[in-house]
């Protein structure tokens, strides 16, 4: 009988151990914020594997007989939410109970295309996959006058690729509208770029159109700061006088080929915006440049250099002359 009641004692203290640890949070040091939906209807077993697969909570057993414990199960509302991981049980269903949901930080990286956006607010739950994209191409966003027409850029991105500016933004997932956020990205690109550097744009050598192209591809080119200035310096030499620019991550993105080996078929594909192929810039941007690659653009450090490459030795070689470069290629790329 005695050796009865300890595995009870035990069972109980172990059950109430995994219960205790089955409440807290998935990653109590993460800073990451997801958007969460609760559809109309919903039963707390289907939230709790919602939770679960969102990878919010630790176990969908236990997030059910905190609702029972507490009395809460009929109580959790439909609608958007942001949870973070570093919530506890208790804290999400708080924040399911009361109806509220906090803002949630949005960070657009440099070098981002207006797929990666589409796939960024998909992943975080804020939108259906696809409906940036589809914005992009059917919204009316004629109010910003310095948008391109739509003619020529590839149909992936159009005339809004390269001018959503990468910022760090801050969304309400309950109202958030598609066309309103990318207003908002276009609107920060207006004050960014074009209110920043009003001189530039006055009277300029290059029309805006140029010069966000060519920040793009200084954006995908550089990998560190100090490059940045020296390869606009170059690229821009080239484009004056009538070279080919030779940038790989055109054909990448007209090709829809972030990574992988380059092959001779890629770079032979007949696009515009393959400038391995065709002189000159591609006909837009290929991704959204930040504001070190816009001010390198609009202020491109003279050398001597005409041609450049990164090494497998993680470093950039330049070159002034053609042969240079390809001797470059045999020392430092295998």
């Amino acid at each position: 009988m005695k050796k009865l009641l300890i595995i009870i004692l035990l069972v109980c203290v172990g059950a109430f151990a995994w219960y205790k640890f089955s409440l807290s949070p998935v990653n109590s040091k993460s800073d990451d914020r997801r958007a969460v939906k609760i559809e109309s209807g919903m039963s707390v077993r289907s939230i709790a594997e919602h939770l679960d697969k969102l990878e919010l909570i630790k176990s969908p057993r236990a997030f059910m007989m905190f609702t029972k414990f507490h009395g809460t199960e009929k109580n959790l509302e439909a609608g958007k939410f942001v949870i973070r991981p570093s919530m506890n049980v208790a804290e999400i269903v708080e924040v399911l109970q009361d109806g509220r949901a906090e803002e949630m930080i949005v960070t657009i990286p440099e070098g981002f295309t207006v797929k990666d956006i589409d796939e960024l607010l998909t992943e975080k739950g804020i939108i259906e996959g696809g409906e940036i994209i589809a914005c992009a191409s059917d919204c009316d966003f004629e109010t910003f006058e310095f948008l391109p027409s739509d003619q020529e850029q590839a149909k992936r991105g159009g005339r809004l690729e390269g001018y959503l500016f990468p910022e760090t933004y801050y969304i309400d997932v309950e109202d958030f509208v598609s066309k309103f956020f990318i207003e908002r990205m276009l609107t920060t690109f207006r004050r960014r770029v074009l209110e920043a550097f009003p001189e530039q744009f006055e009277n300029p050598k290059h029309s805006l159109h140029q010069v966000i192209s060519m920040a793009s591809l200084i954006e995908e080119e550089a990998l560190r700061d100090d490059e940045r200035p020296i390869i606009s310096g170059i690229l821009w030499k080239r484009f004056d006088a009538g070279m080919g620019l030779g940038v790989d991550a055109t054909v990448r993105y007209i090709i829809d080929k972030p990574t992988g080996a380059i092959t001779v078929a890629d770079l032979n594909t007949n696009s515009p915006y393959n400038t391995r192929k065709f002189k000159g810039l591609p006909p837009g941007p290929i991704a959204s440049p930040g504001e070190k690659s816009i001010r390198a653009t609009l202020f491109p450090k003279e050398s001597d250099y005409w041609y450049y490459l990164h090494g497998d030795d993680g470093k950039i070689h330049y070159a002034k002359t053609n042969n240079e470069h390809n001797l470059n290629r045999i020392d430092y790329i295998e």
